[in-house]
């Protein structure tokens, strides 16, 4: 099913003359209170078939769970600390091109073959980033794993990008070799 929506959503400007998201920009503007309304509208005004007509009302209305605008809904009122998330990010990235970065809701996931590091904004001035390094001993300033539960085994209180320092590239560069 997924592949015949992504089809669908590909043929959308040879077959209705605009793509998804001029269709979505459309649609906002019309602000309809039912989903018949807005397809009704679409069939009349532009001449759309039943089905598009449906697929992109229903598609419009879906969240935007695009991995660049959950990042940035994890950041929203705390937009002081994303240079910090994006300072972990371009350095986990020279880890290895075997790394996933999977935002969620509220944290970001960082896989090799299962979850090594966590990134989450705690507070409005402080970034959690939870490890998987089983066996280590915590420290001052290698917590253990807080409210991260088990999903991570230690926790680095993260507050300024002078906080990404060597020991700490030394705990992910760990975290990720131990992810195999």
């Amino acid at each position: 099913m997924e592949k015949a929506l992504q089809t669908m959503i590909d043929n959308m400007p040879s077959k209705t003359g605009k793509s998804l998201e001029e269709w979505t920009r459309i649609l906002k503007e019309k602000s309809f209170s039912k989903h018949s309304e807005a397809v009704s509208f679409l069939k009349a005004e532009h001449g759309v078939t039943h089905g598009f007509a449906n697929t992109i009302v229903t598609l419009s209305k879906k969240e935007d769970t695009s991995a660049k605008n959950l990042v940035l809904e994890q950041y929203n009122g705390k937009e002081a600390l994303l240079p910090i998330y994006e300072k972990l990010i371009s350095f986990i990235k020279t880890l290895g091109s075997d790394i996933t970065v999977t935002p969620k809701k509220t944290s970001v996931s960082i896989i090799r073959k299962r979850q090594f590091v966590l990134i989450k904004p705690a507070t409005k001035t402080r970034i959690d980033l939870g490890f998987k390094l089983k066996d280590k001993p915590t420290t001052e300033r290698l917590e253990n794993s807080g409210p991260f539960g088990t999903m991570c085994t230690h926790r680095v209180k993260i507050s300024d990008m002078s906080d990404i320092d060597d020991e700490l590239k030394e705990w992910i560069k760990e975290a990720y070799a131990k992810s195999i």
